[in-house]
């Protein structure tokens, strides 16, 4: 633990001298301000790497560092600090994980997790590579619809159960899935908040966003397979135990009470098809997930106080602070400039400028969280729309391809570490709750490599699309 604090220690010294200094001999007109909640955010990065310090109270204390530089700096006035906190935190993306979390956890105390869990693990007869590939499409398919965090909060208690029949480590099939769950939920508006944003911003529709996303996903996550087999060579080789008791129990047993499941599952496709209409219906989708939240602890008479053991509130809280950094970095307009200097890399070539936004895209919500990344690319997309350069290129095709290169780099991107997507810390705080541990780096050796596979292939097909303008 101390090498690592002293290795984290140096390389923070070093982003630090390198903020103060590189700007200026690249010619980027970096302001104090820019530099020095820049190096609160990396700093963040590295602390997170180290484990140091917990995630929510290094985002806590990150987020009151942020303030006092933004005060200091003259950014904003100290009598409007709860203003801009307010303002900054997306309450609409806490309000869905707070109601989704709610709905499944009151779901899962029916039995349905072990129910699930054992009739996949009798399908694949306890192999683990078949147990990955089967579970990966379920929680894919059903991010298209549910959102990529319910899935995920609906099927990592599922592998934990599997693993602990079988007696192997759950954490490289949940990785698998934790990366299936940014794939597919990639290929519809509700299937990750960024999607509903863009969605939001651009005013297109559920089917419209449907067709240009779906075959660059379905290919997309086709082909990871095989990157999943590179990757988890070793995690493999596992052999499970117990299989011959596997066979001989009755998953139906494990529904301990069908009334409540019965309810639970209708409140839960009230709720996912409010998700498909919730442009017709003028809902935010949180609003959607807290009313299922609340029509059904009205209906199965739940004490309120047991149905929030389920909420993960470190993890909102985590959000929270993350969102009030990142905003506070916006604020000085370093992410902005950034986004500006990565355009105009490309001259005006339209196919360069959408190549680059999915890669830029990508890494930058690796590293940033692909939520309020994206809600600072959309002014900057619109910006580029009207160059006149871009413009010209855009007259000659039916739709505009930058909203979907954002939502693949976005997206896709959420896969390279831990912190890059919400569906990401949702998944490693149950994991964490069940008693298993993942910390930052080794999600980043398993997950950037996943990143930019899967982003290649998306920028080919993307690129392919964009040729034939279909």
């Amino acid at each position: 633990m101390q090498r690592t604090m002293v290795l984290g220690g140096i390389v923070l010294i070093a982003i630090i001298v390198m903020l103060f200094t590189l700007p200026d001999m690249i010619g980027l007109e970096f302001t104090l301000a820019m530099t020095l909640t820049m190096s609160v955010l990396m700093g963040i990065y590295v602390i997170l790497v180290t484990e140091v310090i917990h995630r929510t109270s290094l985002a806590m204390m990150g987020a009151l560092i942020i303030i006092i530089i933004l005060i200091y700096t003259g950014l904003i006035p100290a009598h409007d600090t709860v203003d801009f906190v307010i303002g900054s935190i997306d309450f609409n993306t806490i309000g869905l994980l707070l109601g989704m979390m709610i709905v499944v956890g009151i779901l899962g105390e029916t039995g349905i997790f072990q129910y699930i869990g054992i009739k996949a693990a009798k399908i694949a007869k306890g192999n683990v590579w078949k147990l990955m590939i089967l579970l990966s499409i379920i929680t894919a398919a059903g991010s298209a619809f549910l959102d990529n965090v319910t899935m995920v909060l609906l099927m990592v208690p599922v592998t934990i159960s599997i693993a602990r029949v079988l007696n192997i480590n759950p954490l490289s099939i949940i990785l698998a899935e934790i990366f299936a769950s940014n794939v597919g939920g990639a290929s519809t508006l509700i299937g990750d908040p960024p999607n509903i944003m863009i969605a939001s911003a651009a005013n297109i529709d559920f089917l419209s966003f449907a067709y240009h996303m779906v075959p660059e996903v379905v290919v997309t996550f086709g082909a990871s397979f095989l990157l999943l087999k590179i990757l988890f060579r070793k995690d493999l080789k596992q052999k499970p135990e117990n299989l011959k008791d596997l066979m001989e129990i009755d998953e139906k047993k494990e529904i301990k009470d069908w009334p409540l499941l019965k309810k639970s599952m209708i409140i839960l496709l009230a709720v996912v098809i409010a998700f498909m209409f919730h442009g017709v219906l003028d809902l935010e989708v949180s609003i959607i997930a807290l009313a299922g939240a609340a029509i059904l602890l009205v209906v199965t008479k739940i004490h309120p106080a047991k149905s929030f053991t389920h909420v993960e509130w470190p993890t909102l809280i985590f959000f929270a602070g993350l969102f009030i950094i990142v905003s506070g970095v916006e604020l000085t307009g370093a992410l902005e400039l950034f986004a500006h200097e990565i355009v105009n890399v490309t001259g005006g070539n339209f196919e360069g400028t959408a190549v680059m936004i999915i890669w830029s895209s990508a890494f930058a919500s690796a590293f940033v969280d692909n939520i309020p990344y994206t809600a600072t690319m959309i002014p900057i997309i619109e910006n580029i729309s009207e160059n006149p350069a871009i413009a010209s290129t855009l007259e000659g095709l039916s739709y505009n391809p930058l909203w979907y290169a954002l939502a693949i780099g976005a997206d896709f991107g959420g896969n390279g570490t831990l912190i890059g997507a919400s569906a990401n810390l949702v998944a490693i705080s149950i994991v964490e709750r069940h008693g298993y541990r993942m910390v930052f780096r080794d999600f980043l050796i398993k997950g950037l490599p996943y990143m930019v596979g899967t982003v290649a292939i998306g920028t080919a097909l993307f690129l392919v699309r964009l040729m034939l303008n279909v």
